[in-house]
């Protein structure tokens, strides 16, 4: 065979694998860049936001400490009707029982410091020292309370916060918990870390 003769079957060969090998490449290339369109755990703690599922949630329950958000964690308090019954008899024992300080959005400055009056969305921080207060849901007397409604507790200092998160009057906490901002995606879909408007 000549130099100037061509094998077609040889050539058809080549075509394929190069194809393949081609094909192959670009999709090795695609995984990586593709999956840096997600948010990575850097962008998580900075903000991004986050999806939890709040469709198992009952009445009287909390969901949290959830995952993070802005390394922050987060509540969701799934209101009883006796809870929200109870939620404005003792406002005169509240510091700020109108949410006047800006520590919600909105959406939230309203008597039950939530979009929907069943479900509260609050970060898990003691507006004190940065600590974790307790859910503590039980209307009844408590040893740090006699007349408790129903609430959120500090033991590292003793801060109260009733089950709106907004703070008790006298207490080391200077404001009530902060309402970060969120919506509802269906009605078992929580979107934390974005207003519905700017979506």
């Amino acid at each position: 065979m000549s130099e100037n003769d061509v094998n077609p079957a040889r050539r058809n060969f080549l075509l394929k694998v190069t194809g393949v090998v081609g094909t192959g490449g670009v999709a090795g290339l695609a995984v990586p860049f593709v999956g840096s369109w997600n948010p990575s755990a850097k962008a998580l703690a900075a903000g991004a936001p986050i999806k939890v599922d709040i469709s198992k949630l009952s009445a009287g329950e909390i969901l949290g400490p959830i995952p993070a958000w802005r390394d922050k964690p987060i509540f969701v308090v799934k209101r009883s009707e006796q809870m929200l019954e109870k939620l404005n008899l003792k406002n005169e024992r509240l510091a700020d029982p109108s949410s006047d300080r800006v520590q919600q959005p909105s959406y939230a400055k309203n008597e039950t410091r939530s979009i929907r009056p069943d479900v509260l969305v609050l970060v898990g921080l003691c507006t004190h020292l940065s600590c974790s207060p307790k859910f503590r849901p039980a209307i009844a007397p408590q040893e740090f309370d006699s007349e408790w409604a129903g609430g959120f507790y500090c033991p590292c200092h003793g801060s109260k916060f009733d089950l709106a998160g907004r703070v008790y009057a006298g207490v080391p906490a200077p404001s009530n918990l902060e309402v970060p901002p969120h919506f509802y995606e269906s009605d078992g879909i929580l979107v934390i870390g974005l207003d519905e408007e700017v979506v």
